[in-house]
């Protein structure tokens, strides 16, 4: 048996290792980590309070939007359309949702970039009690999106009558002309809204008014074959 001279021993051997097996221990642990850290999971960002608030809204979730506002959200903050929580509760349907966002100190007049404003949305949802809020709140009754339509012809349009009365008494003028020489009452002829017709008529709406085809809101409701507002518009006094 041949016996390791001692030096060679000591030279080879350091705390049960060989004595360049240290360095070459490290350098193993060190492409280790990096493996690791190659191919770890990306760790995900978490969404600012912000965001979370305007996601919760998307999702019509009350307890959700409570606890962003809780935590320091914004009650302004704005999706990529330029929406905010209140605007978004009231397009998705959820009133309850877009009271709180009211009662939370939102602007009321934040339009997203389509220009739509929440009392354009309340009027054409017919949320008669918050668009009530929101003219409470400074809204803006002139104010007209991309299309050049406001919260009166949205609200004439879709039959919303009692929103109708509600921005009459708030100072829109019965016969102001809009967008391609269109009045509330011809928005309302047009679609056959006979209760939003009676209204604006009371209101003094006139029916002699043109569009820029030259037609009436007779001739417009005649077109829409709406028998009974034909008849209302065909009695009302002219001019």
């Amino acid at each position: 048996m041949v016996r390791m001279r001692p030096e060679y021993r000591r030279r080879l051997t350091r705390g049960g290792c060989p004595q360049n097996w240290g360095f070459l221990c490290t350098r193993s642990l060190l492409a280790c980590l990096l493996l690791a850290a190659l191919f770890a999971p990306p760790v995900l960002a978490q969404p600012s309070v912000n965001a979370r608030l305007v996601a919760a809204a998307r999702e019509g979730d009350q307890a959700g939007v409570t606890r962003a506002l809780a935590d320091g959200a914004a009650p302004n903050s704005r999706n990529r359309l330029g929406e905010t929580a209140l605007l978004i509760a009231l397009k998705n349907n959820r009133p309850e949702l877009a009271r709180q966002m009211i009662a939370a100190g939102t602007d009321v007049n934040l339009a997203a970039v389509n220009g739509v404003t929440p009392l354009m949305a309340a009027a054409h949802a017919g949320y008669t009690d918050i668009a009530r809020s929101l003219l409470a709140k400074g809204a803006d009754i002139a104010a007209v999106d991309r299309l050049k339509k406001n919260a009166m012809t949205y609200a004439a349009g879709q039959g919303q009558t009692e929103i109708v009365r509600l921005l009459l008494s708030a100072g829109v003028d019965p016969n102001a002309v809009y967008e391609h020489s269109l009045t509330a009452l011809m928005w309302a002829a047009g679609y056959g809204h006979s209760d939003t017709v009676k209204a604006l008529l009371t209101a003094g709406a006139r029916v002699d008014f043109r569009d820029d085809r030259g037609k009436t809101a007779l001739d417009i409701a005649r077109e829409g074959n709406f028998g009974e507002t034909v008849k209302l518009l065909e009695t009302a006094p002219k001019g």
